[in-house]
Formats: C-alpha cells, sequence, structure tokens
C-alpha cells in the first residue's frame, strides 16, 4: 500500500512537471535552484541511504559496491548514448529577460537575444529527437520505480512499521520527475507538437516509476532464498544511477553557469541535508554489533 502511495504522488508530480510550462513562466535561475537543490537530495539518498541499505541486504561491502559501480556506469552510458537529461532548454521555456541579467548568458540587445534563443532551441529540438530523450527516461523512470520498491522492501520484515519506508528514495524521484517531464514537453513544444501529443507523451512517461515499482515489488516475491541478495544488488544499482546523475549530469549543468553561486552552492547543501534529516526519521535499517544479521545469510552475527 505504502508503494502504490509513493506511485500516485510520483505520477502526479510528473504530470505537474509536463503541464507546467503551460501554465507558468519559469525563470531560468528557478530551474537552476531546482537542480541544484535536487542533486544535493540524489547525492545524499544514494551515499547515505542506499549504499548503506544495500550493503545490509547482501551482507557484503563488495558486491553493493560492485553493483553501485555497474549501475553508475549503465546510467553513464545511458546518458552518453541517448542524451538522458537534457535539462538545458532554458530559451525554451525560460523567462529570456532574467538572462539578461546574467553576464555571461548574453551581451546582445534584447531583440537579438530573443531571436537568438528562438533559433537555439529549434536546432536543439531537430538535433535531439524528444523519441530518444523519451525512451532514455522511460528506461531511467522504470529503474527509479525498482530503486523505490526496494527501499520500501529492504525494510519489511526487520519489526519496522511501514509509516516512513524508503521516504529519502521517495522525495529524491517526487522532485526529480517533474524536471524529466518538463525536459520531454519543452523539447516536444519546441518540436512544434501539439498540445494533445504532449499530454499524451506526458501521461505515458508518468506511468513509468508505478510499472517499474510494481513489477520489482510483485516480481521479488518469487525469489525465495536469494529474495534479500536480489534485493540489496538493486539498492546498490539505484544508489549509482543516482550517483551518476548527481555527479555527471545535474551538478556539472548547474556547476557550469558561474552567476548566482552562493544560493546555488545552499541549494544543493539543502539537498544534503534533507537526505541526512529523513534518514533520522526514517526506521533504522541497521543492525547492533551483537544483533544477527538477515539469517539468509548464514552469517550468524554480523558486526557493522
Amino acid at each position: 500500500m505504502l508503494i502504490f502511495i509513493y506511485c500516485i504522488l510520483i505520477a502526479l508530480s510528473s504530470l505537474f512537471g509536463g503541464w507546467l510550462p503551460a501554465f507558468v513562466k519559469l525563470t531560468h535561475t528557478r530551474m537552476q535552484l531546482m537542480m541544484s537543490f535536487v542533486g544535493g537530495l540524489m547525492l545524499g539518498v544514494a551515499l547515505l541511504h542506499m549504499l548503506p541499505h544495500a550493503f545490509l541486504e547482501t551482507g557484503s561491502i563488495d558486491h553493493a559496491v560492485g553493483a553501485t559501480v555497474i549501475g553508475l556506469l549503465t546510467m553513464f552510458c545511458m546518458i552518453r548514448i541517448l542524451h538522458v537529461h537534457q535539462h538545458s532548454h532554458d530559451d525554451a521555456i525560460a523567462d529570456l529577460d532574467e538572462h539578461h541579467d546574467c553576464a555571461h548568458d548574453h551581451a546582445a540587445p534584447s531583440h537579438g537575444a530573443d531571436a537568438h534563443g528562438s533559433h537555439d532551441s529549434h536546432d536543439h529540438a531537430h538535433h535531439l529527437s524528444w523519441v530518444g530523450l523519451f525512451a532514455g527516461l522511460a528506461i531511467h523512470t522504470l529503474i527509479d520505480g525498482v530503486a523505490l520498491a526496494a527501499s520500501v522492501a529492504s525494510g519489511v520484515g526487520d519489526g519496522n512499521t511501514t509509516t516512513f519506508l524508503g521516504l529519502g528514495t521517495f522525495f529524491a524521484i517526487l522532485l526529480h520527475k517533474p524536471l524529466d517531464a518538463l525536459s520531454i514537453s519543452a523539447l516536444m513544444t519546441a518540436a512544434n507538437w501539439s498540445p494533445r501529443a504532449v499530454s499524451i507523451a506526458n501521461a505515458g512517461f508518468a506511468l513509468m516509476c508505478p510499472l517499474g515499482a510494481l513489477a520489482f515489488f510483485f516480481g521479488i516475491q518469487q525469489l525465495g532464498g536469494i529474495q534479500h541478495l536480489v534485493l540489496g544488488s538493486a539498492l546498490g544499482f539505484s544508489a549509482g544511477v543516482f550517483l551518476c546523475i548527481a555527479l555527471a549530469d545535474i551538478l556539472p549543468e548547474v556547476q557550469f553557469h558561474r552567476h548566482d553561486r552562493v544560493s546555488l552552492t545552499a541549494a544543493l547543501i539543502g539537498g544534503l541535508v534533507l537526505a541526512w534529516l529523513i534518514g533520522l526519521i526514517e526506521p533504522p535499517h541497521s543492525h547492533g554489533p551483537n544483533e544477527p544479521h538477515h539469517d539468509h545469510h548464514g552469517h550468524g552475527d554480523h558486526a557493522h
């Protein structure tokens, strides 16, 4: 039930991101602040939540880190091949007037800047097909669904209530999905697709995370004795995916902008702090030095 509730909220968040350009004129600075905060949150969730829980589930630091490396490389290849997470579409969706306040963005008069922005957005739309972006983000969102289900399932059976299970992963996905949906909608709009087509694509994309979460949750129930090994591997893999998105995609793009350094850095730290605070209210997943690890590993007492 908790996974179902999470999925509904994430789907609504994704739909909101796709519809946002039709109702709100996003500014360049706001987009960068959002990305910086989400980047910090994803970084914190990967290192403070997913990776430690992957270790606890697998019982092997080598296995957990190995799964993390595979996840990181997989996501890196997706970004390189499918151009996943193209958030640099400010000219197509942002308030261009704010760009004139940024010394490195526009030195030309406003009329020239508007023409340049329009030209760039159409060139970008033709250069990067929305279909490729949609496919890449859809695969990534399915992985997000796996991460969500794995984060919740990792706490089940440890004597915890389900109130706050997987909360860190949930927030990271909830706040990140609007940016992905926004990328698809903005690119389709720049390529002159109809509002109906944009809405259909947005709705289809919103269903990807719930599909991944439910498929993993029900599929893992059939695995018997290797369930925790698969669960830990999924958490490690997801940690690598989150790390790659934060370090190789979102944060470098934010770092490129030399303006608003203080506010962007504060947003990044704010995301990390939120990830840490979430860990304080989530049910404890760690085991004490004299408590046994999961019985299926056969390790007996397991000190951490």
